[in-house]
């Protein structure tokens, strides 16, 4: 028999004789194998995943890189500096020691679903990635963003539901890709393709919105289809006038979400190229871009029906996320530069109760009509200021004071309660009240949500309240229609609530607003009763708009069979789906804490500052 062996010195003591076999209790064997087990790990792992793994399996990481002709970094310590080597050795040790002393005191199931949940995403999403991407100098540097992919819901119902959307984005692609492939929309009636001005002659607007949801819902083929349509036949060179806004939430946010997923460059390359042609829409007096552009000449105007040729608040109001963005893969502050200045012209303008008009003229910086709505022509201004401030790192206080002096505004004057208590947002029309909410309104119970936690004095708790019953009169929305899904806008006056009494109210084409703030509701409150709902609206979606050839549009929402309007918009696959993918997704797919949604559902990563990354990298 073997004679006695030497141990290494346990923690805090000195060297000893291993005791006879028989001499370890159970728990104490227990506890050894996983100090041995929990070390040798540590090892392997900071072998497998230098330099810095434990925050490639956390989060998103982004810092600016070295500017052209900056001193380079300090040199490592020489290697043949005795001192120093021993001197980080023995910091390692001391660091390894503690992480298995911090290790023995969780409970094993804990440590093996944390072992198998980062075993799954460098499997699913960092293995298929490169490391790190530099962009060009000036741009910024980032790690694969593991927060892409996520992993199961581990309760069967939830992941039986979450499936049955990804089946529902397949047969929504397949069938785009069967009918209208390469061209902008799908009509699934007729089955064949859909054209709009919103985009001039550019083309593939379906599959540019649809890069993001392809691969969050780990549709690999589809994403490869996408990727390589867009390397081959994404072009931005047309002799057409287009739409700002709709070009840049879609095209610019959808590439620049594809890139910050992937890592893959021609989606850089291509948002960058389409970001600079779009410039030319800000050659006017003020800097307030033309809402239509011809891309080949660059020169712009606005809709001829808004009011005296003004810009439209909700279309030059949501710009910014994009085009910092820009500015951060270009080097090219230009981008930033242009959608900051729309801030300086709306902070010398006088606002009429702290409320925001609709319109804008261009040239003389003058309000329009004063019109005012969170609804269509407004929305997504409020939505981006928010989200401004969320992206810097909650760094840029002139977005965030700007977000709540306007949801004060809104709230005072604005926001009414029906005679049954439903909360609604009415729109204002030079003091006078429309009591009529659109959908697209609808946006604003998850808005509220969202900035619940900056909300000035003790008001967070006030905010998710307020999100919470503005969510309640959405569903409301719904619930009353024979469809259960919404009309396009509903009133609460003339003893009728929630509901549409116009017929051009009484449609519905596929939008997301109603669902985008069942996700964000149930992301900070994780009330059950927001995942029912939002499986009430994909049983809806199933039984009125599945149809042969696709999804569609609905005519009329209160009728007893459904009439198709023959269009399958690509906000469907970009926003509808994939928020109600992230309603049955846990919460580290896309975390709000790394990632803010564009007006399209794009997600775009928070710019941290130097600072944090430096300490979250420790």
């Amino acid at each position: 028999m073997p004679g006695p062996a030497l141990l290494p010195p346990p923690l805090g003591g000195s060297p000893g004789l291993r005791k006879p076999a028989g001499a370890f209790r159970l728990s104490e064997k227990f506890a050894l194998l996983l100090v041995f087990s929990a070390f040798a790990t540590l090892c392997f792992g900071a072998l497998f995943f230098l330099p810095d793994s434990s925050k490639l399996l956390s989060g998103v990481f982004f810092q600016r890189a070295p500017e052209p002709g900056a001193a380079p970094p300090p040199p490592p310590a020489a290697v043949g500096d005795p001192e120093e080597r021993l001197a980080r050795i023995r910091e390692e040790h001391a660091r390894a020691l503690r992480e298995a002393q911090d290790t023995l005191q969780r409970a094993p199931a804990d440590i093996q679903s944390e072992i198998r949940r980062d075993k799954q995403r460098v499997a699913e999403g960092v293995g298929e990635l490169p490391m790190v991407d530099h962009g060009p100098p000036g741009g910024i540097v980032f790690k694969p963003p593991v927060g892409a992919t996520g992993g199961e819901p581990a309760d069967p119902e939830v992941r039986e539901k979450r499936n049955k959307v990804r089946e529902m984005m397949k047969y929504a692609w397949d069938n785009y890709k069967r009918y209208a492939w390469g061209l902008n929309e799908l009509k699934p009636v007729s089955k064949q393709g859909h054209a709009s001005n919103l985009f001039g002659n550019i083309q593939g607007a379906t599959i540019v919105d649809s890069l993001d949801t392809l691969f969050i819902m780990d549709l690999k083929e589809e994403f490869k289809e996408a990727k390589e349509w867009v390397e081959k036949h994404l072009d931005f060179n047309v002799n057409a006038e287009v739409s700002v806004f709709e070009v840049n939430i879609r095209f610019v946010g959808g590439l620049l979400s594809a890139y910050y997923l992937t890592g893959i460059e021609i989606f850089r390359k291509k948002a960058i190229e389409l970001g600079q042609k779009l410039l030319p829409a800000f050659n006017t007096p003020t800097g307030i871009p033309w809402a239509l552009l011809n891309m080949k000449s660059g020169i712009g105007r606005n809709w001829p029906w808004a009011s005296g040729g003004s810009s439209i608040l909700a279309e030059f109001g949501t710009l910014h996320l994009e085009f910092v963005h820009l500015s951060e893969l270009s080097g090219n502050p230009l981008f930033a530069e242009k959608v900051m200045n729309i801030r300086k012209v709306l902070n010398r303008l006088e606002k009429p109760q702290g409320l925001y008009p609709n319109y804008l003229n261009p040239n003389s910086g003058q309000w329009g009509q004063h019109h005012v709505s969170v609804g269509g022509l407004g929305d997504s201004f409020y939505e981006y200021l928010l989200k401004a401030w969320l992206m810097s790192d909650k760094t840029d206080e002139e977005a965030k004071q700007m977000y709540y002096d306007a949801v004060q505004a809104i709230e005072k004057h604005l926001i009414r309660k029906s005679t049954s208590g439903l909360t609604y947002i009415a729109e204002w029309k030079g003091g006078l009240l429309e009591h009529k909410m659109g959908h697209l309104t609808c946006f604003a119970g998850g808005m509220y949500a969202l900035g619940a936690d900056g909300a000035p004095g003790d008001k967070t708790g006030h905010h998710i309240e307020l999100g919470a019953e503005i969510t309640r009169t959405c569903h409301e929305s719904y619930d009353r229609t024979p469809m259960k899904l919404g009309p396009e806008a509903f009133r609460f006056d003339g003893g009728v609530e929630a509901i549409a009494t116009r017929q051009n109210e009484k449609y519905y084409i596929l939008r997301p607003e109603v669902i985008e703030t069942y996700m964000y509701m149930w992301r900070f409150t994780h009330d059950p009763k927001y995942r029912q709902w939002g499986w009430e609206a994909v049983e809806a979606l199933e039984k009125n708009c599945r149809v042969e050839g696709g999804f569609s549009g609905l005519r009329d929402v209160y009728a007893s069979q459904p009439t198709h309007d023959d269009v399958q918009q690509s906000f469907y696959l970009a926003e509808t789906l994939k928020y109600l993918y992230l309603l049955f997704s846990d919460d580290d797919l896309l975390p709000l804490e790394h990632w803010i949604f564009n007006t399209e559902a794009h997600p775009l990563p928070v710019i941290y500052k130097n600072s944090k990354m430096k300490e979250q990298s420790k």
